[in-house]
């Protein structure tokens, strides 16, 4: 078993905090120094040049996919070049009427050594074995597809 920790750190500028005009910006650090400036989506008042918390929760989920991937192709000896992905996270209402990340689609492009790639098929399977294996996936309920084009 393992721990993965992050502070959070919000500051109110300004004199008023009302919900129009407070500040969505805040700070996130990660255990090993690295820090990430977020805010809300645009949508709901925050800076669009931020990462909001759904693009992070979409990014955390398609990393987690490729880096699942990417162990699986290697133990069975496929060469990976390249692994791009352009993840799509849709923000609805769940089956309970709330607010909620409902599905997310991952479009990865993989480039593969010369003589070193799977077969469309066990391309397929790869990605089917990634998502059955990724951490994430296994903690969400939201549907997660991935598209092969």
């Amino acid at each position: 078993m393992s721990e993965h920790k992050a502070s959070l750190h919000w500051k109110r500028e300004g004199g008023d905090f009302e919900y129009k005009t407070y500040s969505r910006n805040h700070l996130v650090r990660f255990e090993n120094g690295a820090t990430l400036e977020a805010s809300a989506a645009a949508a709901y008042l925050g800076d669009a040049s931020k990462v909001d918390p759904e693009q992070a929760f979409v990014a955390s989920l398609a990393s987690c996919h490729m880096l699942t991937f990417l162990a699986l192709a290697s133990f069975r000896k496929f060469v990976v070049d390249s692994y791009d992905d352009e993840a799509v996270g849709f923000l609805g209402k769940n089956q309970q009427g709330k607010m909620a990340i409902t599905r997310i689609e991952l479009h990865p492009k993989i480039t593969f050594a010369e003589g070193k790639a799977p077969s469309a098929e066990e391309l397929e399977a790869l990605h089917h074995k990634a998502h059955e294996e990724c951490f994430l996936a296994n903690t969400v309920n939201c549907p997660i597809e991935t598209v092969i084009e």
